[in-house]
């Protein structure tokens, strides 16, 4: 599979979810954490890692802090030269960094957490993942064996095929709005 198909693909994506609106990407986010908080697997979690999302991801802001004032232990990734470090967040967030987003503030956390919630820019029914193409995702998950891992997606970001490499992690489950995928 070759880098050519993955920036295609990134393209594509990027177009797509552009030509979204705000409330629609809300809406979707809605219905996505809704279909993982009724998951079992969920309810019996003490521990979540979600993303902060950025413009273009499926939005999380309000899902990070409403699981945590529901005492859920929430992780959120921070950047650490080429890897994803893991930090308890406790409602302090930082833009100070390279990119100029917004990562948790605090020490990094050694705890695996129970769920790990997966941004992509797409997706499809045998639960792999397209990223950025940094691999920082592909490093964390690598660490988590033991973790339930779902990606979340907004409609327009299942696809038919995603390309994969040897050292692409594939997903336990992926849920957008109107489809869910299991692996097993």
């Amino acid at each position: 599979m070759n880098t050519e198909e993955k920036k295609a693909l990134r393209r594509r994506m990027r177009q797509e979810k552009a030509a979204l609106t705000d409330g629609q990407k809300h809406e979707q986010a809605a219905r996505v954490f809704r279909t993982i908080e009724s998951m079992p697997e969920f309810e019996r979690a003490q521990s979540v890692l979600l993303y902060y999302s950025l413009p273009d991801e499926l939005p999380t802001h309000e899902v990070v802090d409403r699981w945590h004032k529901q005492g859920k232990t929430v992780f959120l990734p921070r950047m650490t030269g080429n890897d994803l470090e893991i930090v308890a967040y406790d409602g302090r967030l930082s833009s100070d960094n390279a990119f100029g987003v917004e990562e948790p503030v605090g020490e990094a956390d050694d705890r695996l957490p129970d769920i790990i919630i997966v941004p992509g820019v797409a997706f499809d029914n045998r639960c792999n993942r397209l990223g950025r193409g940094r691999g920082f995702y592909d490093h964390l998950l690598a660490r988590c064996q033991s973790s339930l891992k779902i990606g979340v997606a907004l409609d327009c970001q299942i696809v038919d095929r995603v390309p994969t490499e040897p050292h692409d992690i594939a997903l336990d489950r992926v849920v957008a709005p109107e489809s869910t995928f299991s692996r097993t």
